[in-house]
């Protein structure tokens, strides 16, 4: 046990006494959280839009008047024509052109139906598709009112007749804001990043220098190499998500609503999945490069793909579906979320703990056998 001791006290003075490499470590997470944040973003909470008004009456006017006072669409342009409004579409000015034909007041006063032509620059399926959530939410509003205005106008009684009224409560996330779903992701996402680049490169880097030869000839036995190796970086795993738990409370105002201790039960099972698989990267990798490579590209990509942080699984082809079941991410960014949102705990996320337990004994047993066949 004291020999553990001793070894693991000697990774961590040689990660100290790398300045760049310490900078890196507890650095960059609280910037990659920072960013991501509130890059990660998906609200739309500014829609530019233009209008080609070809009635240009009062009642034309209080329509658009409408849209400036939703809070949500920004009239950039009025334009004079179609072609204008296609060309202001077509170099990305505008991701909405509203038309309004010149018999709109017209139609409306006749109790006629009108015709509104809406264009969108659709390249971003989700943005155009809930901007048309908010122009149909704003034109059924208009509607309503002109039905109501028409009815007092022309004395007409309404019959008293029983109405839906659905009465809304959303859970979890009240305000739906997008940041609030994918910081905990992010936690999960940088997590992996550190934990996996390191070990990764832990081996491999005693290759190059020459130090992993001159271990393999002392009394250590393979056993206490591994733990030596493994531990630190435990260590440093926890210490990098300590830092971003508490800048996810107290930057961005996201209260860990569960079991805090369960939370970082499950990250110590993520954390020795991803310790497994910087290992096997470790020992099949000649050069630090290579080794970084490897980890990103074979690794860290298929992860934030497939884990469900960047896109929903259920919209994924069945055959991928199946395959994101052997991703570790998945599991634990379903549990971060479900703790850190909902503030359930091990009775509703048994069945995730337990894969993500199972995953992580498996690849780290494969990953030690390899790494104790190659010592000896």
């Amino acid at each position: 046990m004291k020999t553990i001791i001793q070894f693991i006290i000697k990774e961590l003075l040689q990660l100290k006494r790398d300045k760049k490499m310490l900078a890196v470590v507890f650095m960059a997470p609280i910037l990659q959280l920072i960013l991501l944040g509130y890059a990660a973003n998906m609200d739309v909470n500014i829609v530019h839009t233009t209008i080609l008004d070809q009635d240009k009456t009062a009642t034309s006017r209080e329509f658009i008047k409408n849209f400036e006072e939703s809070g949500y669409f920004s009239i950039d342009y009025y334009a004079s024509n179609y072609e204008e409004l296609t060309k202001l579409i077509d170099d990305g000015k505008t991701l909405v052109g509203i038309v309004i034909p010149n018999d709109f007041e017209k139609k409306l006063n006749r109790r006629e139906s009108v015709s509104l032509q809406t264009l969108f620059e659709g390249s971003d399926g989700n943005k155009s598709s809930i901007s048309l959530g908010y122009i149909q939410g704003i034109t059924n509003r208009f509607s309503q009112k002109i039905v109501m205005d028409t009815k007092d106008k022309y004395g007409i009684k309404i019959p008293i007749v029983g109405s839906l009224i659905p009465e809304v409560r959303v859970w979890y996330n009240p305000e739906m804001k997008t940041r609030n779903y994918m910081v905990p992701g992010i936690m999960g996402l940088i997590l992996m990043i550190t934990t996996l680049s390191l070990m990764s490169m832990a081996v491999v880097r005693e290759k190059e220098i020459g130090t992993l030869e001159q271990l393999i000839v002392t009394p250590l036995k393979p056993y206490q190499l591994l733990l030596g190796k493994l531990i630190p970086y435990t260590l440093v795993g926890f210490v990098v998500l300590v830092i971003v738990m508490i800048l996810m409370t107290q930057w961005f105002g996201i209260v860990v609503r569960g079991n805090r201790l369960f939370l970082l039960f499950t990250a110590l099972l993520f954390v020795l999945s991803n310790l497994g698989l910087g290992l096997f990267i470790s020992t099949v990798s000649k050069t630090q490069q290579q080794a970084m490579m490897a980890s990103v590209f074979a690794v860290m990509m298929p992860m934030i793909y497939l884990s469900g942080f960047a896109f929903p699984i259920e919209n994924m082809p069945e055959i991928v579906q199946y395959i994101t079941y052997l991703i570790p991410l998945r599991y634990f960014i379903t549990i971060l979320r479900g703790i850190v949102l909902k503030g359930v705990g091990f009775s509703s996320l048994w069945v995730e703990t337990l894969i993500l337990f199972g995953m992580g004994a498996g690849i780290l047993i494969i990953s030690s056998l390899r790494f104790s066949k190659k010592i000896e």
